[in-house]
């Protein structure tokens, strides 16, 4: 499924940190949105979306294989950054995944089986995760059939319109426990999910 292009959203200020950027804490010794990055890599082309330059977020990624997209207005939400990588999008993709770069549990397997998906349920034109019991979640794909409605998207709602206006054209893949769900946005978020962690790594 390598024709599918995977945006990796990374152009948010971690508000909720309290000063500290999540997408720099390290996990497993590698800053998350590397972690993430990495990741993707290994399942189609990514295209990260990013705060405008310079910013750290930028050196933690210069030698891996991705395209940053620099969002001049991230300050306005996660739909300008949305509307600015689809604009980096190859006019002959079929599909695009989109990615949020705080999910540490997602595994390079779990992107991959939501990407299969679009091959096993093609009727459909959303395809997303799910938790093991089936709450929606993240990864989500969109066929090219809604990218129009991606790129005329305005404040700071995310994608959340455009899979509720088709909700009967979406597939959820269920992935393993909560893979799908967790994201860390709080210090607290934080320290919880490493106090769970063996001896404070995560598996890759």
């Amino acid at each position: 499924m390598k024709e599918i292009p995977i945006i990796l959203l990374a152009a948010g200020q971690s508000c909720r940190m309290g000063g500290t950027d999540k997408l720099m804490q390290p996990v497993g010794g590698v800053p998350l949105l590397r972690r993430v990055a990495q990741r993707a890599i290994a399942v189609g082309p990514v295209f990260v979306a990013l705060p405008p330059m310079p910013h750290p977020r930028y050196t933690v990624l210069k030698d891996l294989d991705v395209l940053p997209v620099e969002i001049p207005d991230a300050r306005e939400g996660i739909n300008a950054s949305l509307k600015g990588a689809m604009a980096a999008i190859p006019a002959d993709a079929k599909a695009v995944m989109i990615l949020l770069s705080d999910l540490p549990d997602l595994t390079t397997a779990d992107l991959r089986n939501v990407l299969q998906s679009v091959k096993t349920h093609p009727a459909n034109r959303i395809w997303r995760g799910a938790t093991n019991q089936g709450v929606p979640g993240h990864p989500v794909i969109f066929d090219r059939s809604l990218f129009a409605e991606l790129i005329d998207l305005t404040g700071d709602s995310g994608a959340q319109s455009v899979v509720r206006r088709h909700k009967d054209a979406v597939h959820l893949h269920r992935l393993p426990s909560q893979n799908a769900l967790l994201d860390l946005d709080t210090p607290e978020d934080w320290a919880e999910w490493v106090a769970r962690q063996p001896s404070g790594l995560h598996p890759k």
